[in-house]
């Protein structure tokens, strides 16, 4: 078992690894939508969030040997649930064929104030 490292997605803003590759799975800790050169935060639309914090999860996977090809499970942890069908027009840009289980959730507040935060379990 390995932790994951890669500069392509934000550093991990607490005492934790961007993902653990166990050799035959990858899980990685919550995305934001946190540009990973700058270092921030975006300020923008929940299409812009969510897309970015798809990328976040995509690099870690990556660096892991694995893609969204593989993922069998993704967490969406949302701060409005009223954002749910823009979300999911983001979302369906990286599953479209491959629909992998999910669960969405309302979260009464998320780490730096985010409005979205995104995980992933997949395959190596």
């Amino acid at each position: 078992m390995k932790s994951i490292k890669t500069e392509l997605a934000p550093a991990a803003v607490g005492p934790y690894s961007q993902g653990i590759d166990t050799g035959t799975m990858v899980f990685t800790s919550g995305q934001l939508p946190i540009d990973p050169v700058s270092g921030k935060m975006i300020d923008g639309p929940i299409e812009e969030q969510t897309r970015l914090s798809l990328l976040n999860v995509e690099a870690v996977l990556k660096e892991a040997g694995s893609d969204l090809n593989k993922v069998v499970k993704v967490t969406v942890f949302v701060k409005d649930m009223g954002n749910f069908s823009r979300i999911n027009e983001v979302y369906k840009e990286f599953f479209s064929d491959h629909k992998p289980a999910r669960s969405l959730v309302e979260a009464a507040r998320l780490p730096l104030d985010g409005e979205i935060e995104i995980e992933a379990i997949a395959l190596k």
